[in-house]
């Protein structure tokens, strides 16, 4: 398999729909990454697990309806030309 830009964009897709997967009262509460962990107070600098656990609650909330669109394009493109 040769690296070429479709790899890498089908790479980056792959890392988004894992993101996107995620569920929060699953997996995340029981590795300790629930949204209740980690609040700082204010004027506070949030933690980086804060940060982690806002960007994938962002990437499910805002990609739910274009993931779905991309991830058909994709299996098309890759029924059509292999």
């Amino acid at each position: 398999m040769a690296f070429s830009l479709y790899s890498l964009l089908q790479a980056a897709l792959l890392i988004i729909n894992a993101i996107a997967v995620l569920h929060e009262e699953r997996f995340l509460r029981h590795v300790g990454w629930g949204s209740d962990q980690g609040i700082g107070g204010f004027g506070e600098e949030p933690r980086i697990k804060a940060q982690l656990t806002n960007l994938i609650r962002s990437v499910r909330t805002v990609m739910r309806v274009p993931l779905i669109a991309v991830n058909s394009v994709t299996v098309i493109l890759l029924l059509l030309f292999g």
